[in-house]
């Protein structure tokens, strides 16, 4: 879920990037640390933020948390100019003052076309730049490939060829920076309707019908297609959010029992639908592939305009399933959980959404409060990789 506005702030108004240690720079510039594996914990999950960084700082979110969140999410256009590059300059010297890492989420809205070789190069320069500040980057480019909604969307060959002409230019240049695969949850698969819905007939229909009937339907698999294999993926990465019980989304339902861990690994059967035909993406990705397992977002939906179960009720039962003891036994490959800390408005219900975890006092103790001990936060994250 991308936020309506991403690039509204000044650059004045994130700071100045400050500078990292000797040492760190030093660790980070030369690839000593090991770059890519160096911000996966052995044990437990990296607990981060996506931010709404025109609202507040990452300093003033970690203060009203009492943690420093091991992971600070930003959204920027690709291909970008210097100005646009100067607000992730910014987000990056706050999480290097606040320790943790960067997972810049990079979005090419004017095609996968626009992902030339001089863009790519340059992209891999400036995530250098980045590292030898001090900054680990998390990649995810192109997120949501397999929905409709996006203008890199549905076109299965030609993602996987420029998602891996990143990769390459990304691993072999910035050491620092590992690259996420991060589709949409494939729920309501193959979301037809959406102005860059593959055609029949074409080519990129013909590469998504993977059961050979001459149809795209969920009994496809919602994202084998759309995989750049291994060598291009460091994490894979599938947002999961609780909109409610059933269409229409937007009424402030607690959620049913079971159900973050269902969509996990796509055995969700209930009454918001029957996804029993989706893959289990933690199985293939996370455990078959080998990969570390992230959800960069997730929440629960309160539309504080509408009547049902208070904000409390709903957001408490989804972050206990998303913490709950279970999920860290069970899923051992799943290392980074990411919290959508927004208020926004959403187009799909036609209405206002707090997303947030600490948007009140109430809210944000009862969070804090039922965080576990297996969470990671930003001062576990060792970027040099020396212990």
């Amino acid at each position: 879920m991308a936020p309506l506005v991403v690039m509204a702030l000044g650059v004045s108004a994130w700071g100045t990037a400050s500078r990292a240690s000797p040492r760190r720079c030093r660790a980070l510039a030369r690839g000593v640390h090991g770059g890519r594996d160096a911000v996966v914990p052995e044990q437990g999950a990296l607990l981060g933020v996506n931010l709404d960084w025109e609202a507040e700082t990452l300093a003033e979110h970690r203060d009203d948390l009492a943690h420093a969140p091991a992971v600070a999410v930003q959204f920027s256009d690709v291909p970008y100019d210097d100005a646009t590059w100067e607000h992730t300059v910014g987000a990056a010297g706050q999480v290097e003052e606040n320790g943790g890492v960067l997972l810049l989420t990079l979005e090419p809205h004017g095609g996968l076309d626009t992902m030339s070789d001089e863009v790519v190069d340059r992209l891999a320069e400036d995530l250098r730049a980045l590292n030898a500040d001090g900054v680990p980057v998390v990649l995810r480019f192109a997120h949501e490939m397999n929905g409709s909604w996006y203008a890199w969307g549905q076109q299965p060959q030609k993602y996987v060829e420029t998602f891996r002409r990143v990769a390459a230019a990304v691993h072999e240049r910035a050491p620092g920076t590992s690259m996420m695969w991060a589709p949409n949850y494939g729920g309501g698969y193959p979301f037809t309707g959406g102005q860059f819905a593959a055609l029949p007939g074409t080519p990129d229909h013909a590469a998504l019908d993977t059961d050979g009937d001459g149809a795209v339907t969920m009994a496809d698999d919602t994202y084998l297609p759309y995989f750049p294999g291994d060598d291009a993926v460091d994490w894979v990465g599938i947002s999961l959010y609780h909109w409610g019980n059933q269409r229409p989304w937007g009424d402030n339902d607690v959620t049913e029992d079971g159900k973050f861990l269902a969509m996990l690994t796509g055995t969700y059967v209930g009454t918001a639908g029957d996804d029993a035909a989706i893959p289990d993406f933690y199985q293939v990705y996370g455990v078959e592939h080998g990969h570390p397992v992230a959800i960069p977002e997730t929440s629960a939906i309160y539309t504080p305009s509408r009547d049902g179960a208070d904000e409390l009720a709903v957001k408490r039962a989804w972050w206990r399933q998303v913490f709950s003891e279970r999920t860290h036994e069970e899923y051992p490959q799943l290392k980074m959980i990411n919290w959508f800390e927004w208020a926004k408005f959403e187009i799909e219900i036609d209405d206002d959404v707090d997303w947030r975890a600490a948007g009140s006092p109430e809210v944000r103790d009862a969070f804090l409060a039922d965080l576990p001990p297996w969470l990671r936060y930003a001062e576990d994250v060792d970027v040099c990789g020396d212990g």
